[in-house]
């Protein structure tokens, strides 16, 4: 039986939005959805709020405890860097003693007062979050179009404000030498995992390691130039209830994205490859 959920919205606030109904904020999905749909909800933006990520989290609740009771996956997540503050100390503990998933409690207060700065100032900032799946199973995924790290990549990039994604070394795989990127095998484990748990679009039993990239948020007290719906050039002012760093928010979404990924081909690897038995050893995710 399917599984169905509703989220009441009992605290929405439409006429924040009223001094946008015909205009279009840039770097918003306003203007790309009113040109394929001829109309737009700017009462909050519709599906490209980051409110219709909270059903997503809500699912991926249900995929997170399933992995977990069933199979001992964990999916974890935390903010690695938001705008140019990065961390010194990583600690899971603190991830969740902190509205930020910040890893680093010496870092909580400076965190504080830049968003305090920055909510001031009218403006916004991006983010880094990663997230981290342990305990895989080798075999999950598929060689192709449904490569596990393209399935991923896909679930990852439907966040709102996500522009960017690394899996494993990522973009420094570019300056790495192919002797120092490939995670050597012995029997005992791999001794790396630069590869981030997949060879090939299939799991290799190492800890799924996931990047994201956060733009700023484009809702902005300070003005810019647009146009309105009769392509009339105006200055565009947003006001309203806006997060001057959507990344600080994301942790949990991307953990249920890759919670609902994983999940996804372990049911589709229960079907497919139940009863298929390799001769080689399953080697350990770390030496």
């Amino acid at each position: 039986m399917p599984i169905a959920l509703i989220i009441q919205n009992t605290d929405q606030r439409s006429k924040d939005y009223g001094n946008i109904a015909n205009t279009f904020r840039p770097g918003h999905a306003d203007y790309t959805y009113d040109q394929k749909y001829g109309f737009r909800d700017y009462r909050g933006g519709g599906r490209s709020s980051a409110r219709e990520t909270a059903m997503r989290v809500a699912c991926g609740g249900i995929a997170k405890k399933y992995l977990k009771e069933s199979l001992g996956i964990e999916i974890k997540g935390y903010l690695s860097q938001l705008g140019p503050i990065t961390f010194d100390n990583f600690d899971w503990n603190e991830v969740h003693n902190n509205p930020f998933f910040c890893p680093d409690a010496n870092k909580v207060k400076e965190l504080e007062d830049y968003m305090d700065a920055l909510r001031k100032s009218g403006d916004s900032i991006g983010a880094r979050v990663n997230v981290v799946a342990t305990n895989m199973p080798s075999g999950l995924g598929e060689p192709i179009f449904d490569r596990l790290e393209a399935d991923i990549a896909h679930g990852m990039m439907s966040i709102n404000a996500v522009k960017g994604i690394e899996i494993g070394a990522g973009f420094n795989s570019i300056t790495q030498k192919g002797t120092e990127h490939r995670d050597a095998i012995t029997i005992n484990g791999f001794k790396s995992n630069h590869a981030g748990g997949t060879l090939g679009g299939i799991s290799s039993g190492q800890d799924v390691l996931v990047s994201i990239a956060l733009k700023p948020t484009s809702s902005l007290r300070l003005p810019i130039e647009s146009i309105d719906k009769e392509g009339n050039p105006i200055e565009v002012i947003t006001k309203g209830r806006h997060d001057p760093c959507v990344g600080i928010r994301a942790t949990p979404i991307a953990e249920a994205m890759l919670a609902m990924t994983i999940m996804d081909h372990v049911m589709r690897h229960r079907a497919q490859n139940t009863g298929v038995k390799s001769s080689t050893p399953v080697v350990p995710a770390k030496a």
